[in-house]
């Protein structure tokens, strides 16, 4: 993984968060703990599909 990246993309959220805040939008993600659980479920899911190699390209299942 690269560090940078991950620099980058905790600097990204943070601006963003620092906006939504500033505006008085709420952010679109739920602000719990049970929501971030949720988006770590989603990662390890997806990185254990690409471990086992048994995912289903759904392009091209549908000939696009």
């Amino acid at each position: 993984m690269n560090l940078s990246l991950v620099i980058v993309a905790t600097m990204t959220g943070i601006a963003t968060g620092v906006v939504f805040g500033l505006l008085d939008v709420p952010i679109p993600a739920p602000p719990n703990l049970a929501g971030v659980m949720g988006i770590l479920g989603i990662l390890v899911g997806y990185r254990l599909i690409e471990y086992f190699d048994v995912g289903v390209s759904l392009l091209s299942l549908l000939k696009v």
